[in-house]
């Protein structure tokens, strides 16, 4: 498998934020933000791998400004880093009121995507390279993101597994 330039993946969404997206604020609802994140990251990696993904994980997201109703929501996103069947994507997500022109990054999120086969399981990617010093820079810094991700989910089986699927206020006697 060749490997592949960062912008090869790049994907743009706009969206406008209506009254049914926005929560009694006035502002766009953080799940509606997280699901738009979501699919633009899924699309960056198709457009990486060529094949169907699957979200593995999210990092933080963290809502930097709100996002109003009547502006516009777009998301950019490309793959940075890929590693056997997996991918990262960094997504930027910028507000911008369109009567003013006013624009403010909203949120950033880094996003784990993993390729899969016709049997859903997991299969090779391409590599990626940088090109621009941005690019380098998030190529530079992933394996580190990559390793945080993985403890942070040995965390979270080792949270599962000792909680179970018992209701939490059922105690055993």
């Amino acid at each position: 498998m060749d490997a592949k330039p960062c912008i090869d993946s790049l994907t743009v969404k706009n969206s406008h934020v209506l009254p049914p997206d926005t929560n009694t604020h006035g502002t766009l609802f953080g799940g509606k933000l997280m699901a738009h994140i979501d699919d633009v990251a899924a699309i960056a990696a198709v457009r990486h791998c060529r094949k169907p993904v699957v979200t593995a994980s999210t990092d933080s997201v963290d809502f930097l400004q709100p996002v109003f109703e009547g502006d516009t929501v777009c998301l950019e996103a490309f793959v940075t880093w890929a590693h056997n069947t997996s991918m990262e994507v960094f997504v930027k997500a910028t507000t911008e009121n369109l009567l003013t022109g006013e624009r403010k990054v909203c949120t950033t999120a880094f996003l784990s995507m993993v390729a899969v086969d016709e049997n859903n399981d997991p299969t090779p990617v391409p590599s990626v390279y940088p090109e621009t010093e941005e690019e380098q820079w998030l190529h530079d810094h992933a394996q580190k993101r990559h390793e945080h991700r993985k403890n942070r989910r040995k965390e979270s089986k080792e949270l599962a597994e000792k909680f179970g699927t018992s209701l939490p206020w059922r105690r055993n006697s």
